[in-house]
């Protein structure tokens, strides 16, 4: 193919329409709860007694309010871990909340979390391990019929379910059994038959992991990769495959650093949209321990890891993990809603632009139309859009505010109707008459958050210096300075280590089965 032909290629490459809506959702709760929450482990061996299972004060609208004050979109419930252990009325095993002391044995803690999620307006997600160190099954044929009839179950009995997420992570070894060979094929199969709008993540074709559990995605996060991204054999191989508290440290060398550019592509020729979620803890572990009370992520730290992810081109899945009490602790509903309060403040903090100039419009694609970021609802879609009328080396933007202001962010959002376009692009602020650089970055897709140093001015430019042929902008933000202070990459992953450190330490001291 020529480059001209090899750039139509990429861009014919397109979101689904469930891939569109957890793309503008961006932001979804983890939630590890089950037998580990009351043995202290994290990769529980399927022999704790179900008796262990007996929170004191359950109240699963406490989590989900903290979820709504964090800002979160949806809920992912681990329904089923490695253990094996059912935190529902399951008719496939007894391992479950029906055999143990938890209201009687008559408690249902998938309905309790669907029904509190349906309660405060939030969507509910559910993970279902593929793994099971208890069943007898695992390991055979007859495993696979188990593992639909749980899939079944969920998927049919709790509403409707906007995600489900299947875990790479598998030690079998351990048990000295076989690795199960999964039917994937199946699963999805089935998913699509009993919830065609929810989205398969991490081992699946609609959402892909970003390839570390440290809270930090690629510089230039693309979403049009090659279709051997797709490669369940590769996802699991770089999931976590021993209990061994290596794998947190393989960080985002685990897959490659590039996986969408231009030089990246021409290696290959067939191309699917795939884009990444970064999935990490407000604590070390990703159950509940009483002794990582103190190891709770700060305001600053998670605030580091939405602007890096959701802000670049990324959807966030944060673990907050109930305690033994089933209440989300103190100390992380306090950060969370600080969590959420700075996002809320933030997003209403944006500059009204007097004025913008751009290259001259295709008829209906006008440049004013990036001041709005409605969508339709039935296809996820902006109502408006800006696309220039000609193709040309560069596209460069003059933004005129109503005043001088002091601003730190500027928000950009590709209409992905179109596919994803923006290679690199650059932040100008008019200081004092003089022109200055403020960022310099590279993707944007489903929306780049550009932070910089707080400056003072009434005039910017963006330029869009390398664009696969002409980009299709959905909306174009600027906002005023909201305190958010830029870490230098090199202290946050020196932060990062140390978080993955204590993480480390808590296991070789309290818990030899490490987690996922």
């Amino acid at each position: 193919m020529t480059e001209l032909e090899r750039i139509e290629k990429y861009l014919s490459i397109t979101p689904s329409l469930r891939q569109k809506r957890i793309q503008r959702q961006n932001f979804n709760v983890f939630i590890h709860y089950g037998l580990n929450t009351f043995t202290g482990k994290e990769w529980g061996d399927g022999k704790a007694s179900p008796s262990l299972f007996n929170p004191t004060n359950q109240d699963t609208d406490q989590w989900i309010r903290t979820v709504k004050d964090a800002g979160a979109s949806g809920v992912i419930l681990t329904c089923k871990h490695h253990d094996g252990f059912c935190l529902w009325q399951t008719k496939t095993t007894d391992y479950s909340v029906a055999s143990s002391p938890y209201k009687g044995g008559r408690g249902d803690v998938v309905k309790e979390v669907s029904d509190s999620c349906r309660k405060y307006g939030i969507k509910f997600g559910i993970y279902l391990s593929p793994w099971d160190r208890n069943n007898p099954a695992y390991g055979t044929d007859a495993y696979d019929d188990l593992y639909c009839a749980q899939l079944e179950e969920l998927l049919t009995g709790y509403g409707d379910i906007f995600c489900v997420w299947l875990d790479g992570a598998c030690g079998a070894y351990a048990d000295g059994k076989s690795k199960q060979n999964y039917d994937f094929k199946r699963y999805f199969e089935l998913i699509r038959t009993l919830a065609p709008d929810a989205c398969i993540s991490n081992c699946g074709p609609d959402v892909r992991w970003v390839g570390n559990e440290g809270g930090y995605a690629r510089e230039s996060e693309w979403n049009v990769v090659p279709r051997f991204a797709f490669d369940l054999q590769t996802i699991e191989s770089n999931s976590q495959q021993a209990d061994d508290g290596k794998f947190a440290k393989k960080g985002a060398d685990v897959v490659a650093s590039d996986l969408g550019s231009r030089e990246f592509l021409s290696n290959f020729e067939d191309f699917v949209w795939y884009p990444a979620e970064v999935d990490v803890s407000i604590r070390p572990g990703w159950f509940y321990h009483k002794s990582q009370d103190r190891m709770v992520r700060s305001l600053k730290n998670l605030l580091r890891i939405y602007y890096n992810s959701v802000g670049g081109n990324s959807i966030l899945l944060l673990n907050v993990p109930p305690d033994k009490r089933g209440l989300i602790h103190e100390k992380d509903v306090e950060t969370l809603k600080k969590f959420g309060e700075h996002i809320s403040q933030s997003g209403s903090q944006q500059v009204k632009i007097s004025e913008i100039a751009a290259p001259v419009s295709e008829i209906g694609c006008e440049i004013e139309n990036i001041f709005d970021d409605s969508i339709d609802v039935s296809d996820c879609n902006p109502l408006g859009f800006y696309t220039p009328e000609r193709e040309s080396d560069q596209y460069s933007f003059q933004i005129c505010l109503d005043e001088e202001r002091k601003i730190n962010r500027v928000k950009i959002i590709e209409n992905v109707a179109y596919s994803q376009r923006i290679e690199s692009f650059q932040i100008f602020a008019y200081v004092n008459g003089a022109r200055k650089k403020v960022y310099d970055g590279t993707t944007v897709g489903y929306g780049r958050i550009a932070l910089f140093k707080p400056v003072k001015t009434q005039k910017l430019e963006i330029v869009l210096s390398k664009v696969r042929k002409k980009p299709y902008i959905e909306f174009i933000g600027v906002y005023e300075d909201n305190g958010y202070v830029l870490k230098k990459p090199a202290l946050y992953r020196f932060k990062q280590w140390i978080h993955r450190v204590n993480y480390k330490v808590f296991i070789d001291k309290e818990n030899k089965n490490y987690s996922e």
